[in-house]
């Protein structure tokens, strides 16, 4: 992430959002189960209200200085693995939920968010659901401030294909004002 998105990302204004509106949103219905594997939280504020509703997590971070500040932040409540979403350091159906939030469109590259789906599909247990937000980059100011920075948006509307050729199953798409609300589960359970 730029400079720019570091600070907001960081901010006491956007934590609040995360534990008041997005995660809320975001999980709305969504049975997480007892094994969860949170993908790319970054600042940890989504990482944050996870360890509050969860009690422990596991959680998957690509940049070495964002793990280590969230190692030292959560301690044992959260077992961060430095490590890249389209090739996830775990075995097969070890998870009973892949959440993720905001982080899919820091992905470069269409077949990059492509392979995060199927790593996502390859670590849930049968039943198990993958399920998130991420923005619908509208605003100038979330174009302003990505310059610089990957901005690679999914397109909502083309989703549900996309994850049933993932291996999920019954992929649900609900579009905010500025983001979609995605889930969707693998076979079997």
């Amino acid at each position: 992430m730029n400079p720019i998105h570091n600070v907001i990302c960081s901010s006491r204004r956007w934590r609040r959002s995360v534990e008041r509106e997005l995660l809320p949103w975001g999980l709305d219905g969504v049975e997480l189960g007892s094994r969860v594997l949170e993908v790319g939280p970054g600042f940890g504020a989504t990482t944050r209200v996870l360890v509050k509703r969860l009690g422990r997590l596991d959680v998957l971070e690509l940049d070495s200085r964002y793990c280590e500040r969230l190692r030292i932040q959560f301690g044992s409540r959260a077992i961060v693995k430095q490590g890249d979403a389209t090739s996830m350091p775990y075995p097969d159906r070890e998870f009973s939920a892949v959440v993720c939030f905001t982080m899919l469109h820091h992905i470069p590259t269409r077949q990059g968010q492509d392979q995060a789906f199927a790593q996502a599909a390859r670590v849930l247990a049968p039943g198990g659901v993958f399920a998130g937000t991420d923005s619908l980059g509208q605003g100038r100011w979330f174009k302003l401030i990505h310059i610089g920075d990957t901005m690679n948006l999914i397109d909502p509307r083309e989703l549900p294909g996309r994850l049933e050729a993932a291996g999920f199953q019954e992929p649900v798409i609900e579009c905010g004002e500025r983001a979609f609300r995605f889930r969707a589960r693998v076979p079997g359970g």
